[in-house]
């Protein structure tokens, strides 16, 4: 059996929290609290989302080689959707003269300490094949949303979020990860959502999509397509499908020869599935793990998923969500046999 600990973490920068959700003063060491709930996840995997890095607020601390190391995870990657200060109530204050967006790693530990930054993590103890990162621009209005530590609702700016994908070598092949922190006002998320599908459209399957994306429960899968099209097909099958460039070509062949012959599609029978591109194999989103994740002191909704496609259900082994002290939301974790 390859078991494999996938998770996904919002982390609220790696703010204590009490019993009740109530905001705790970070201890002498800024980055304790972080590293011990972390190290308690175990993961293989970890996507983390609303991370700092050099923040005030947090310490100035590194929290993704913080995470990293308390994961003894040897690659990583952080995509800074934005540098600059929180500025309560009014969204950030950029850093002036520095590009919004940049992508930090292990060779980074250390450096440009003085430019404080926000984003999206992915964390792997697996073999890295290829890392892939993108940005969204934020919508052009926000929402009055509950704060933690605050009474009522506070307007909030919506913000520029990121992508992180990889291509990891695991126990039985390659598959693709993507960490991701989706916009909190509605329908923005969805585009987003999509813009996803069709960005890893030529990496390879299986594909698990990690995150906070501020959608509850059946939407992201519905959003993206079910699993109905793909039940069945199992992954040595997934892997000798054609994708990116040869399954394009391969379709512009097909449609050259029917146009030549005359012949009009029809629906194709159940034994011709694998045989389906990889842009229809996209549809096939499942959830792994249908659980409620926040608020953290008593979860109500589903915000945090963890969605596959390629991977059947009878290979998740286990799921949890366990109670870490850090941050309004619960990580959810899955145990998957890939």
């Amino acid at each position: 059996m390859s078991q494999l600990r996938i998770a996904t973490f919002n982390l609220l920068h790696g703010q204590p929290l009490g019993p009740d959700g109530s905001p705790l003063p970070y201890p002498a060491d800024p980055a304790a609290p972080l590293a011990e709930a972390v190290a308690a996840l175990d993961a293989d995997v970890l996507a983390m989302q609303e991370v700092d890095r050099y923040q005030e607020r947090s310490g100035l601390v590194d929290q993704t080689a913080v995470a990293a190391k308390a994961l003894g995870a040897g690659d990583w990657r952080f995509a800074a959707a934005l540098h600059g200060r929180p500025a309560p109530g009014a969204g950030w204050i950029p850093e002036p003269g520095v590009p919004g967006f940049q992508v930090y790693g292990p060779d980074e530990i250390g450096t440009r300490a003085e430019l404080p930054s926000y984003g999206t993590a992915l964390i792997t103890r697996l073999p890295v094949r290829q890392w892939r990162t993108r940005r969204f621009a934020p919508a052009p209005f926000g929402l009055p949303l509950k704060v933690a530590g605050r009474r009522g609702l506070t307007p909030v700016p919506d913000e520029p979020r990121a992508a992180v994908a990889a291509v990891l070598e695991g126990p039985s092949g390659p598959f693709t990860v993507v960490a991701a922190h989706l916009s909190f006002v509605p329908g923005w998320n969805m585009g987003q959502l999509a813009g996803i599908r069709r960005w890893i459209a030529d990496l390879p399957a299986p594909y698990l999509l990690l995150g906070d994306f501020n959608l509850i429960g059946p939407v992201p899968r519905t959003v993206l397509g079910g699993a109905a099209l793909v039940d069945g097909l199992g992954p040595e099958r997934w892997r000798g499908i054609p994708h990116g460039r040869e399954a394009r070509e391969a379709r512009r062949e097909r449609r050259r020869l029917r146009a030549r012959r005359g012949v009009h599609l029809r629906p194709r029978p159940a034994a011709q599935r694998a045989q389906l591109p990889q842009r229809a194999l996209l549809q096939g989103w499942r959830d792994l793990a249908r659980t409620p994740t926040y608020p953290a002191h008593r979860p109500s909704v589903q915000f945090d998923h963890v969605l596959a496609v390629g991977v059947p259900r009878s290979a998740v082994l286990g799921t949890g969500t366990p109670v870490l002290g850090v941050s309004d939301h619960r990580p959810l974790v899955v145990e998957v046999d890939l």
